[in-house]
C-alpha cells in the first residue's frame, strides 16, 4: 500500500462491536509512500505505524 502526506487513514475494528479508528497521514517514512506512516487519529493520538491488512486509505484531494 501506497499512501501520501495529508491522506486519511482507517484503521478498521478487529473484533464485534470495535469501532474503526479515524486519521491523518503527516508523515511518509518509508520511500515511495510506503510504510512507517507517522499518524494523528481524530482523538488526538500520535503513532508510528506499520498498518496491516485492515486499514484503508482515503486519498487526500489533489494526491
Amino acid at each position: 500500500m501506497e499512501a501520501a502526506q495529508g491522506d486519511r487513514i482507517i484503521v478498521h475494528g478487529r473484533h464485534v462491536g470495535s469501532t474503526d479508528r479515524h486519521g491523518v497521514i503527516l508523515e511518509v517514512r518509508g520511500q515511495d509512500g510506503t510504510p512507517p506512516y507517522l499518524v494523528r487519529f481524530d482523538d488526538g493520538h500520535e503513532t508510528i505505524m506499520y498498518p496491516g491488512g485492515d486499514f484503508a486509505v482515503e486519498r487526500a484531494h489533489g494526491n
